[in-house]
């Protein structure tokens, strides 16, 4: 049975494995930010449940619907899940990298990494990341971690 404080400090191993593996050996852009990467094998309700919990989070840090969000076309379930939180936050999401030289344009990447039965979530702009380990289900995603956040001068 575990006590509370094993419970704890648990929570306190996995959000330091989050920055570190998070923040470790990933290709980077041009823009500077890591190459946007999910596995496929997210089922559609768990990317939509990650996806609606770090929008909601980046919503939080960058202002619901204030800017475009340049964001890497992909099929994959966590990719069209992002776009439509995104959407729903009422950001105008680009995929080809253009938009309208009047607006302000925010590259948003993603980072998806299975990890001893979790998966590690990153969302990361040239002023913010997020990250946090989710329980995936066939039915969704709860968190399982505090949310990291790491704000940019």
């Amino acid at each position: 049975m575990r006590t509370a404080r094993s419970t704890q400090m648990r929570c306190i191993a996995t959000a330091v494995l989050i920055a570190i593996l998070l923040s470790g050996c990933q290709s980077v852009g041009t823009d500077g930010l890591v190459a946007s990467d999910a596995p496929p094998e997210i089922s559609g309700p768990a990317a939509s449940a990650i996806s609606g919990d770090l929008v909601s989070r980046l919503a939080e840090q960058i202002g619901p619907g204030k800017a475009t969000v340049a964001l890497k076309a992909d099929n994959s379930p966590f990719g069209q899940a992002l776009e439509a939180a995104l959407k729903g936050w009422g950001y105008a999401v680009v995929t080809d990298q253009k938009a309208d030289d009047r607006q302000k344009v925010v590259p948003l990447a993603y980072v998806i990494v299975p990890f001893e039965g979790q998966v590690l979530a990153r969302l990361s702009t040239s002023n913010v990341e997020l990250g946090r380990a989710y329980t995936v289900t066939a039915s969704g995603a709860t968190p399982a971690s505090a949310l990291s956040l790491l704000k940019r001068g």
